[in-house]
């Protein structure tokens, strides 16, 4: 067995030590996922043997939903389990099985067993996808063991579909794949798998052929192959790093290759990058790049700055994740190997030094201490001839130097706190003699170090050697030095001042540097969190412009593209107007996707600096900025936290447009469905009807002679019973217009509701011909403020309703009561009644419930419109099953008017 080796001097990683904790105090499941190339390698199959195998250890486990597929051997095993019964929905017309969730839940097994982890459930479902009944079923703390084909991950869809030609509609998000605990890889050579389709083992003979044709073809096969090896690689990769770094495990342990590469502001950085990058892909690994920021890196020029961040930018392009990290131990070389060993690197890359021998030798060799420290890690030195001739990424906005005017406040202050320290070592030296006065005025240095930093201090150092020599050592008064103790001690004392204010101010600067990063992080979490609470385009404009503005002190304006034209969506102060150098500069940079305007390599002219907003999926949008001052607009850091702020902004901008497109593909959806219904209708339910008009109309035409005064009695009824449900169904049809427009206002007033409801019975009478009516009202009934023409046309569609879905010679009741503040309305039928998952769905507009050839067609208007004239009179309508017998209770409430109570409250 091989030994885990340990850094003694290396803890844990925190983020890792908390996901584990997270991962063992959760009281969620555990998700195993068994990954395939392509339908029929055997996922299904291992899964059953894998749960036949815990069941025999003693592990309660259940069959959730397998989808066999007709396959004996995978019958065979289902049947050696438990099955929970499946959940049965009808989808237009046909019946459709889908996992009992509830049952599911309600059994609570240790494992369940859900195959096929990306299908769309049925309308009707509790969760549109499978994916998202799984995650309910480990939030109860179970198990599951589920399946997917490697084309069904969401970001290999695009990729998938440009090999196999063929688009997979049904997708997994990739955080369902990332989160699974276990993952399985079942993999079939691909000339096994198309053996097995030949021998009708993936799918009938038909369908077998027509897949080799197409989507089973050796290359394709081998194509999807290897993106499911690769893809369980990465998942796999990442539980060993997170392995290692929870348990403190030096690297790297080889088991795939990471690559590292170190960069910093020298020129050649970007040809490095470049190389790892070709490193990389031969290797297929992912690489980092990070930079050492040291104190020297405090001290590097505006363009050396500029350089340097520019090459981050340039590795993050190329797909690395980009670092810069504080330097910790006191080499650079140091701080990565303690990286590369946290996160498993296996090769680093580095350039070779252009520094002379000497400086090597007195200052020490980065390239030298990695390569001695490196142990199992591979260093590759890159030579500068090799790099000379990659360019630079050109910068292509000016950055502002930084400007800090010369301020003599800190100098003179350090002098008066060096003659403070004089004082009080000329108080003390009577008493506690000479050796004690070099301790107040290093005491001095040092605070001279702290409040003001490096040449304050060093003025304050040459303050106190000077006074302490002229004040102190003898001969007093003079800068003479007779003792030679006397000059070791006034060198040594000049020596450790030094030293001490230099790491004094360098401790200053460093937590200066500090504490500007916390607040600029603390000012992006907010920046963040704000941008997270927005929910429309409006409100996340406004908060980045403002934003911006606030961190950059900048005038900002947000451009967005409409109707193929670049607009002024947003901007702070609100009242900035663009003129049309402008308006040039801001197309150009949309065109062009680079910067362009003032300070920039293109039209420098424009008044504002415009700047493209890009997301992943490119850009999305643009930024203008400018102040009143001349020259380029930003420092170099200013430059670095306008990107950060302006990635935020563009990604919450992509959000608020995505869920705005969602939003706008579910309405368009609604409208085909609606549309497509309607046309239905008007093709079948009012052909119906006209068919008959005209077939009578034209069977009294031609056959008027040969016709009894009898049959053409009939044939008259005829024409006018189908004459008169045809303007039923365009009445519904114009009713659920004007409802849908609003613009139906009931004209209400006091009304008796004994009165509407006989009218209601008389205009209905020919369709209630073959029912009995029940008719039981309450004799206390207050008088209601109701629509009597609306309220009639309401009970008139709920009695055609129960007309339509119970058998001839069966009863129809009419009852009414009063309950406290409401009286309600109960018309009840003899029916089958409605499915209890569908009580709620009889009211959608075109939703009909499945009946049989003996009910009467319609347009599926009418409970709809029913509900919407009820609710528009401040009324409500339900629907119910009879507890008493079969049938369907159609339920209406209705409040009491306040003048009606009070006269029952004078009564």
């Amino acid at each position: 067995m091989v030994q885990q080796r340990r850094d003694p001097e290396q803890r844990p990683s925190p983020e890792a030590l908390l996901e584990a904790a997270r991962r063992e105090e959760s009281a969620s499941g555990k998700l195993k996922i068994f990954v395939g190339a392509a339908p029929g390698v055997g996922k299904t199959y291992e899964m059953l043997q894998s749960a036949h195998a815990r069941r025999k250890a003693g592990v309660d486990v259940v069959v959730g939903f397998v989808e066999t597929h007709g396959r004996a051997e995978t019958e065979a095993l289902v049947r050696g389990l438990e099955v929970i019964p499946r959940k049965k929905f009808d989808y237009r017309g046909q019946i459709v099985e889908e996992m009992d969730l509830d049952a599911v839940i309600a059994r609570r097994p240790k494992i369940a067993l859900v195959d096929e982890l990306a299908h769309t459930n049925a309308a009707g479902s509790r969760h549109p996808k499978r994916y998202l009944d799984v995650e309910e079923l480990l939030s109860h703390g179970i198990d599951v063991y589920t399946a997917v084909n490697i084309q069904h991950i969401e970001s290999l869809n695009d990729v998938v579909a440009q090999i196999t030609h063929v688009r997979v509609r049904e997708t997994v998000p990739d955080s369902v794949f990332d989160r699974a605990d276990a993952i399985e890889l079942i993999d079939l050579t691909p000339d096994d798998l198309i053996q097995r389709l030949r021998e009708g083992k993936v799918y009938v003979p038909k369908q077998a052929e027509r897949a080799l044709e197409h989507y089973f073809s050796p290359g394709n096969l081998t194509a999807l192959r290897e993106l499911a090896l690769r893809r369980t690689a990465d998942r796999v990769d990442e539980q060993l790093l997170n392995h290692m770094q929870a348990n403190a495990i030096a690297g790297p342990w080889a088991a795939g290759e990471r690559i590292l590469v170190c960069v910093s502001e020298d020129p050649r950085a970007a040809g490095l990058v470049r190389y790892t990058k070709r490193l990389a892909d031969r290797l297929h690994a992912p690489f980092t790049a990070i930079s050492i920021e040291t104190r020297r890196s405090l001290q590097l020029s505006d363009e050396q700055r500029d350089r340097l961040a520019d090459t981050l930018r340039l590795a993050e392009s190329l797909g690395a994740e980009a670092l810069t990290i504080p330097a910790v131990g006191r080499r650079i070389a140091d701080d990565v190997i303690n990286f590369a060993q946290g996160n498993n690197v296996t090769q680093i890359v580095i350039g070779k030094s252009t520094r002379s021998r000497w400086f090597e030798m007195t200052r020490g060799s980065v390239v030298h201490d990695l390569v001695r420290r490196a142990g199992n890690i591979s260093v590759h030195v890159i030579p500068g001839d090799e790099l000379a001739e990659e360019g630079v990424p050109n910068t292509a906005v000016q950055t502002a130097a930084r400007s800090e005017p010369f301020n003599p406040l800190p100098y003179l202050k350090a002098l008066g706190i060096v003659l403070l320290g004089l004082g009080a070592a000329e108080l003390i030296q009577p008493r506690f003699g000479i050796e004690n006065v070099d301790l107040v005025l290093l005491t001095a240095v040092v605070a001279v170090a702290v409040r003001y930093g490096l040449w304050p201090s060093l003025l304050a150092t040459v303050a106190a050697s000077l006074s302490y020599n002229f004040f102190f050592l003898p001969p007093i008064y003079t800068f003479t030095i007779t003792d030679p103790t006397n000059v070791a001690a006034f060198v040594l004392f000049m020596v450790v001042a030094m030293i001490v204010s230099n790491v004094a101010a360098r401790v200053r600067t460093q937590a200066d540097t500090a504490i500007g990063r916390i607040r600029t992080t603390e000012q992006l979490y907010a920046f963040s969190r704000k941008l997270a609470g927005t929910a429309t385009l409006d409100d996340v404009l406004w908060a980045s412009a403002y934003q911006i503005a606030l961190m950059l002190k900048v005038r900002v304006v947000l451009l967005l593209p409409e109707d193929g034209l670049l607009t002024v969506k947003s901007g702070y102060p609100p009242e900035d107007q663009l003129d049309q150098a402008d308006l040039a500069a801001a197309n150009w940079a949309w065109s062009n996707d680079r910067p362009a305007g003032r300070g920039s390599d293109t039209l420098p002219g424009a008044k504002r600096l415009f700047l493209p907003m890009r997301t992943g999926r490119g850009p999305i949008g643009v930024i203008g900025i400018d102040n009143d001052r001349t020259g380029p607009l930003l420092t170099p850091d200013q430059r670095r936290l306008l990107d950060a702020l302006v990635d935020q902004g563009a990604l919450a901008i992509e959000r608020v447009l995505l869920v705005e497109d969602m939003d706008r593909v579910k309405r368009t959806v609604e409208s085909e469905r609606l549309r497509s219904a309607l046309l239905t209708s008007i093709s079948h339910d009012l052909k119906t009807p006209l068919a008959s008009v005209l077939g009578a109309a034209s069977t009294m035409r031609d056959l008027a002679g040969a016709l009894s005064d009898t049959e053409k009695r009939d044939l008259l009824a005829t024409v006018i019973d189908e004459s008169e449900r045809l303007n039923r169904f365009i009445a519904n049809l114009l009713d659920m217009t004007k409802l849908e427009s609003g613009a139906i206002v009931p004209n209400t007033a006091l009304h008796d509701l004994g009165e509407i409801v006989g009218s209601a019975l008389r205009r209905a009478s020919k369709i209630l011909t073959a029912h009995k009516v029940e008719l039981v009202l309450a004799a206390d009934l207050p008088m209601l403020e109701l629509d009597a023409v609306l309220f009639e046309q309401v009970l008139f569609n709920l009695l055609d309703n129960a007309a339509k879905y119970s058998p001839s010679e069966t009863t129809i009741a009419i009852k009414s009561r009063r309950e406290r503040d409401q009286v309600v309305l109960d018309i009840a039928d003899e029916g089958a009644g409605i499915p209890p998952d569908e009580l709620e769905s009889v009211f959608d507009k075109f939703y009909r419930v499945q009946k049989g050839d003996h009910v009467r067609p319609g347009t599926g208007l009418g409970l709809a419109i029913s509900r919407g004239f009820v609710e528009a009179m401040h009324g409500s309508i339900s629907a119910a099953n009879r507890s008493d017998r079969s049938g369907a209770v159609l339920t209406i409430r209705l409040p009491v008017p306040a003048q009606t109570k009070a006269l029952d409250t004078a009564a």
